[in-house]
Order: structure tokens, then sequence, then C-alpha cells
């Protein structure tokens, strides 16, 4: 389905099974939380309100970012424009080092979730880097939690998220989630999303939501924050592909997304925002035509490190 809004073409998809429509540009609100730098809450503001009357309406947020930060500007945010968006947020991860996926933990964080985004319903409510859990717990605790929340009104759906295909697969397998989000592992950098888990989610018709299509950073003008986990290697291919880019008389970043919008499965590609000048950039990627001589250079710089991953959770979970 394609929408023209006043200066835009939206494209949305269905969302899996669940009977949503989603933009398929979804709203990353972990910047609004001061993840990537200091950002000013009254441009956060602006860039959610821009994002809406463009037809941005899938928002995705958790109390990780910003440790608590982001949920609670993206509530201030939202306020009179809730019915008008498609809300996501997250439990089981509270901090760099902190997770928790007990029952007890998840029912009490719907509730903190509820009140920092002003709201008495979650669309999709989904645990957050289950890597760094012990799976079998995610699977015989977490989610069991999660179904009695979805039962009692607070969440509409539910759905799990992390960084190694593998382990969003295995939790998948053994619960009905109406949703995967897989980071970093479908960009320009990587395609191994599709090797694991694009099949599965058509075949069961899951909602697949891609995320950091810019590879947390690296695939920007800037390049990769200081605490960006991918080998110093990556990166400095990041650079060159910018210079490339700019060669060409464009940015690597609106490149790099239009590749993933161009996906054929994907739901949404979520994407970092907090002030109305990102919203206009990644506004222009959705109209881009990527050109296929650039890509295929880009392709030529990116193939020595193509695929290439780094540790994440326990150790029993990496891959």
């Amino acid at each position: 389905m394609t929408v023209r809004t006043d200066a835009h073409i939206m494209e949305y998809r269905a969302l899996g099974q669940t009977g949503l429509q989603v933009s398929r540009i979804g709203f990353g609100a972990s910047p609004l939380g001061n993840v990537f730098g200091a950002t000013d809450p009254a441009q956060g503001k602006l860039a959610v309100h821009l994002a809406i009357d463009n037809g941005i309406n899938f928002f995705d947020v958790s109390p990780y970012y910003g440790l608590t930060l982001a949920e609670e500007r993206l509530g201030d945010a939202l306020v009179g424009k809730r019915y008008k968006i498609i809300l996501a947020t997250k439990c089981g991860r509270y901090g760099a080092d902190q997770f928790d996926f007990s029952a007890q933990r998840i029912v009490a964080s719907v509730d903190e979730s509820l009140r920092r985004l002003k709201t008495d319903y979650i669309d999709l409510f989904q645990a957050h880097d289950v890597e760094f859990g012990d799976v079998d717990q995610v699977i015989n605790e977490t989610f069991p939690a999660m179904q009695k929340i979805r039962e009692q009104g607070k969440v509409r759906f539910l759905g799990v998220t992390g960084y190694p295909p593998k382990t969003l697969l295995r939790v998948a397998e053994a619960f009905p989630v109406d949703t995967i989000l897989s980071y970093c592992r479908f960009n320009l950098f990587i395609d191994d999303m599709d090797a694991v888990l694009t099949a599965f989610c058509k075949e069961r018709n899951i909602g697949l939501i891609n995320a950091s299509g810019l590879h947390m950073g690296i695939l920007t003008e800037d390049g990769a924050p200081p605490w960006h986990p991918a080998p110093r290697e990556i990166q400095a291919v990041g650079r060159k592909l910018a210079d490339l880019c700019r060669s060409y008389g464009t940015d690597i970043a609106k490149v790099a997304l239009r590749f993933c919008f161009d996906h054929p499965y994907v739901s949404s590609t979520l994407v970092g925002m907090s002030r109305p000048e990102h919203v206009k950039r990644n506004l222009e990627s959705v109209q881009l035509e990527n050109d296929p001589n650039l890509l295929k250079q880009l392709k030529a710089i990116i193939a020595p490190v193509h695929n290439r991953i780094w540790p994440s959770g326990r150790p029993e979970n990496y891959g």
C-alpha cells in the first residue's frame, strides 16, 4: 500500500498477520535517549511530529534507551497523537549490563513503560536482546508472562528482538511470536538475516523488522560512535563507502537506507532519529533510486568484510 502525504509518498506493508500496516521506514527512538550523543528534547518532539505528518506510523523504543529517557521523551511527544501511530517498546533489558527476564520484572516493566509513554496500551511488546539472557527462561517464563499481559489488554502483539539470528529463530520456533526484530544483520555490510530468518518468517507469516540499516552509525558521514562493537576494519570500510558516495554526489546513509527498503519481505526498517533534519533526510531515502553501478562498487569495497559479525550476549548464544 502506498499513500501520498503533502511532500512524500509513504509505502506501507503488512506486519505479519497482526492486521497492522506499518510504514516502510520506522522511527527508531533510541536517539531521543541521548544514545548517540546529547539531543535537544524540543527538537526530538518536532522530529516525532514531522515524522507522523509525513506518514511514518511505526515507532520503536525501549526502557533501555537512555535508561528510560527515550520512553519519557517519546511519551511527551505523542500526547494528542498516540492514536495516529503503531507503538512498540520492549522489556528485559534495562542497562548496558542489566537484564531481567523474570516474569515478575516483565509484569512491572510494562506498567512502567505505559506510564512513561502516557498510553494505556502498547501495540507491540518485545523481549529485548534475548541473547543476553537464559533462552530457556525467555521461552518458558518471559513469554508466558508477556502472553498474560496481552490477555489483560495492556499489549496487542508480542515480539522478540536481538542480534544473533539463530537465537531469535530458537525463540520463535518455541513460542508463536508475532514479530521478530533483527538488528545489524541486513544492510550493505551483511545479509545473513536472510539465511536464517526471512524464509521462516515468510512461511509462518511473522512480521520481520530490520533495525540498524546504517549498521549503528557506520554507514553515515559521521561514522561509528565511540562505543561501536564492530572491528576497526569494518569501521574503516565505512569511511571509504562514504567517500565513494560523496564522489557520486549522494549520501551514504541515503543509499544504505534505500538498499534496506528494497528488501522484498521486511515490514519496516527502523532508523534512529532525533531532529527534524534526520526525518527529512530519511524520507528522501524512501524515494531514492540507487545507482546499480554505485552499488556494485560499494559491494566490491565491502567484500573483504562482508558478513563479519561481533560477539553479543552469552557465548552459548553467539552466531
